[in-house]
């Protein structure tokens, strides 16, 4: 594959169409395999809903410092609630990401069992339909992935529903993110620096600019800025570690723009897609061969997992 595929899900979503869903399984397995990315469309998630949500996002990233300042959770790992410009540094680089953020979590009840590793979520009071609108795009994007993990379960020889019962209650995270414009042409930091992501996969969904890039297995920076109906979804480290480096998680970047598009805001809501907290994350049977012996010896859960990754990334 010279280039990262865009795949139209709904060949999946009819399990009538036999053959065609075997074939749109294969096909995006093998996107995986190469590319840790893929573009997904055909998802049935409207413009409208996606617009109103990028609406109410850059309305709160316009709220004066101090406001948002109000939402942020010191020792809180960026959680939930607010996350204020030049926190935020990829894993070992020098300089932090150009960028501020919200996290939007699971709204579970404060009983449960997963309680104390997923905070209630914080809701700005200066816009009234935040809540309504930016949990809709969480559980809208929650069923988008549990059916891209059905089709990948599927292609390694798992159960199509292997994923639900440990996804149902993951600790998934909504994140709108302002990258602001950039006003000097010589700073060292980028909009985001090279990464993987930690989670099982990530749902990017309507990202208003160009920047994003994806590193090839030959080492090439190859830029990737779906369409419009397209929901861009990526491997993390997780799905990596728990698939045995079938499908890798690739490192990728948000570059700066040249010129007069760096002086223009660029805005992207992630849905980061995780486990529940206690899953066990143990490399599976199906994926360790001779030719790819097991890498991982030691389980660890999901939570043990992210907590070791938030202090990396200096959330923690």
């Amino acid at each position: 594959m010279s280039q990262i595929p865009t795949l139209d899900i709904r060949r999946f979503s009819d399990p009538s169409n036999g053959s065609d869903r075997e074939a749109f399984v294969a096909e995006l397995g093998a996107a995986y395999r190469e590319w840790g990315f893929a573009g997904i469309r055909g998802h049935g998630i409207g413009d409208a809903q996606i617009d109103r949500a990028y609406d109410v996002f850059k309305r709160f990233f316009a709220l004066p410092d101090e406001v948002k300042r109000q939402y942020h959770v010191p020792g809180g790992g960026g959680a939930r609630g607010y996350t204020p410009f030049g926190v935020e540094t990829a894993k070992d680089s020098k300089h932090f990401d150009l960028k501020e953020f919200w996290h939007v979590g699971r709204e579970i009840a404060r009983d449960s069992k997963y309680a104390a590793d997923m905070p209630a979520n914080l809701w700005p009071s200066e816009i009234a339909e935040f809540k309504e609108v930016a949990y809709g795009l969480y559980t809208t994007l929650d069923n988008l992935g549990s059916r891209v993990l059905s089709a990948l379960a599927l292609h390694i020889g798992l159960p199509e529903n292997y994923f639900a019962d440990k996804t149902d209650s993951g600790n998934s995270i909504l994140r709108p993110i302002h990258y602001p414009p950039i006003t000097a042409d010589d700073i060292p930091n980028v909009r985001a620096g090279a990464h993987e992501d930690i989670n099982l996969i990530t749902l990017l969904v309507g990202a208003s600019a160009a920047g994003l890039e994806v590193k090839s297995r030959q080492g090439e920076w190859v830029p990737f800025t779906a369409d419009a109906d397209t929901i861009v979804v990526n491997i993390g480290d997780m799905l990596q570690r728990l698939t045995n480096h079938v499908y890798p998680s690739t490192t990728h970047r948000v570059v700066n723009p040249p010129g007069e598009q760096a002086r223009q805001p660029r805005y992207s809501t992630p849905f980061f897609l995780h486990p529940n907290p206690d899953f066990l994350i143990d490399v599976l049977p199906s994926t360790i061969t001779a030719d790819n012996p097991k890498r991982y010896p030691e389980p660890i859960t999901a939570q043990g997992y992210l907590e070791e990754r938030l202090r990396e990334i200096k959330l923690k």
